[in-house]
């Protein structure tokens, strides 16, 4: 049986990337194969990781082409790769209802809380963690949820719950909730929604 396609979009060092790889390499991640990575930041450290990782690698420069040609682009190379699955990890970028509307159902995000808690514009990186310590919260975690037009709003497909210790800092949270929630969550889920489209 052929693997479904899985494209991963990406911002920055690509930690849930990576994730996303060693849970290839390790086989919880079987059904389906990452074939391409996009960052709308051309310097990106994931876009290295996906290169050491043998997977073909792109950054668009979003910032200067424009909303439009980004997203023509990031299209021409999912029909390219016959991208079955979208997984947004670390894609700090708001995308049209139009790019949405074209995957509807097979683009999915990872999000450092238990949504609805701590979601929406804004809410993203470190921001979230301090959020979620100043409220006082006993319980953080990740949630991976489909992507529609309203920011972190989209159906959730699964949720992990982390504790929060007293002593916590944001960066010590946010390590936390990675290692505990979300390099654990996406793969799982990735796996879940790749035996959907597997041909």
């Amino acid at each position: 049986m052929a693997k479904a396609n899985i494209a991963v979009m990406v911002s920055g060092g690509g930690t849930n990337l990576q994730a996303l790889i060693d849970a290839q390499n390790s086989g919880i991640l079987h059904s389906g194969q990452i074939s391409l990575v996009i960052s709308n930041i051309p310097d990106a450290y994931a876009l290295e990781r996906a290169k050491n990782a043998g997977i073909p690698a792109f950054g668009i420069h979003k910032k200067a082409m424009g909303q439009a040609a980004f997203e023509q682009e990031a299209h021409r190379l999912f029909r390219e790769y016959e991208i079955d699955l979208v997984i947004f990890a670390g894609f700090l970028s708001i995308v049209t209802e139009d790019f949405i509307r074209a995957y509807t159902g097979r683009i999915i995000n990872i999000h450092p809380s238990l949504l609805p808690s701590f979601g929406g514009e804004g809410f993203y990186g470190l921001r979230v963690h301090e959020a979620a310590l100043q409220r006082g919260v006993k319980l953080t975690g990740a949630t991976v949820h489909f992507v529609n037009e309203t920011v972190d709003g989209g159906e959730i497909i699964a949720q992990k719950a982390v504790e929060v210790l007293p002593g916590d800092t944001p960066e010590i949270l946010q390590k936390r909730v990675m290692e505990q929630a979300e390099w654990v969550l996406l793969p799982q889920v990735a796996e879940k929604l790749s035996r959907q489209f597997t041909k």
